[in-house]
């Protein structure tokens, strides 16, 4: 087996560097002190990104994407995962779903989405219905040609912002006809009740939303009544890879500065990479992350190469475990390495610390995960995971 890089996987990386070094890294520190950059600043890293060549790079040249395959896409998301405050998230991925829309609506959406000339949200999860989906209560009830729906949803990344928001909803109170809208910023009826602060300082937040008496004509349904989790499945499986190379990627950026800062720190008249405790912890780190980055791209190359849509499901489950919870010891190691200066807000380990929490949360926390590949070794066994073909 090959698992070397090619030349174009090469360049994408260092294409995905130099953006992150160049654009991102920058803006850190303000962004965490004032939570926003200003709109010169926003205009300047989407130009940046559009001139690297990685806006959209889970969509096809076709609908003005990159047309990536999924190891470049985790390659790009390793780098820009490495700076902190979400500020990957300004190098725009839209939802793979919308490449299922008529071709009034990839027209309408996709094609500017992947521009970066329409934001994107996703708007899942409700107060009572997180990791349960099945639990989704957000109603929308048939009216002629169009729809009246009502609910609540929570966590609504950037829907405060986005000129598109992607809403999960039921139809006619049956769970069984999960479905999904495409909401217009300024739809009438569809309102930030609430945007709580979170430990992580992004830009944008994750509101809470009321949604009462909303009126969308059925032609902004994405797919069928009924289609919505099938539409979600791909794209879940996308954003848990993203989220495992994000998480390889702050763990690398962490045990960077650890090391370098080991190798100058001085105490009892030497360095304090001389101590075997930091020392191990290195060797620890450093083993982790190599661990993380071979089931990632080992599987980012079975999906190039053709695996089974459930597999890949199944898969990208274990790679989000594993790697977001390595990602979480690492940032704590290089925390502990620093010692006080590792609480400091200045310093980039301290952002991780925060950010990489949270990978350990959405799009499955990693309870979820373990109960998702519980139900594939019941159902297929442990050969799933153990085998290799």
């Amino acid at each position: 087996m090959d698992m070397a890089l090619s030349k174009d996987d090469l360049d994408v990386r260092e294409r995905a560097r130099a953006l992150t070094r160049t654009y991102l890294f920058p803006v850190e520190e303000e962004l965490d002190e004032f939570e926003r950059l200003a709109p010169e600043q926003e205009a300047t890293i989407r130009e940046g990104v559009r001139d690297h060549g990685l806006n959209a790079i889970n969509h096809s040249r076709e609908h003005g994407g990159q047309g990536m395959t999924i190891v470049q896409q985790c390659i790009v998301n390793e780098e820009v995962g490495q700076s902190t405050g979400a500020l990957w998230g300004r190098v725009w991925q839209p939802p793979m779903c919308l490449k299922d829309g008529t071709p009034e609506q990839i027209e309408k959406y996709l094609i500017p989405a992947c521009a970066g000339e329409l934001s994107t949200a996703f708007c899942t999860s409700e107060p009572g219905s997180g990791s349960d989906a099945a639990g989704i209560a957000t109603n929308a009830v048939a009216d002629g040609n169009q729809y009246v729906i009502n609910g609540e949803k929570c966590f609504a990344s950037n829907a405060e912002f986005a000129d598109l928001s992607l809403l999960t909803t039921i139809v006619d109170g049956d769970s069984s006809k999960p479905t999904l809208f495409l909401i217009d910023k300024g739809t009438e009826g569809f309102n930030v009740a609430r945007l709580p602060r979170f430990s992580q300082r992004s830009g944008h937040g994750h509101p809470e939303l009321s949604i009462r008496d909303m009126k969308v004509p059925a032609t902004q349904i994405l797919g069928e009544v009924g289609q919505g989790f099938e539409l979600t499945k791909d794209w879940f499986v996308e954003a848990r890879l993203a989220i495992a190379a994000r998480s390889i990627g702050m763990a690398i950026r962490a045990t960077e500065l650890a090391n370098d800062w080991a190798n100058e720190r001085e105490q009892f008249g030497q360095k304090i990479i001389g101590f075997q405790a930091i020392e191990f912890m290195i060797a620890e780190m450093a083993t982790e992350i190599m661990a993380g980055k071979s089931m990632l791209y080992r599987v980012a190359s079975e999906i190039d190469a053709g695996l089974d849509r459930k597999q890949a499901h199944a898969k990208a489950s274990a790679i989000k475990l594993f790697c977001s919870e390595t990602g979480w010891r690492v940032v704590d190691k290089a925390v502990q390495i620093f010692g006080g200066r590792g609480t400091m807000c200045e310093n980039p380990v301290e952002r991780l610390y925060r950010d990489v929490r949270l990978e350990r949360i959405w799009e499955g926390t990693s309870e979820v995960q373990k109960v998702i590949m519980g139900g594939q070794i019941a159902k297929r066994g442990l050969d799933m995971y153990v085998g290799w073909s």
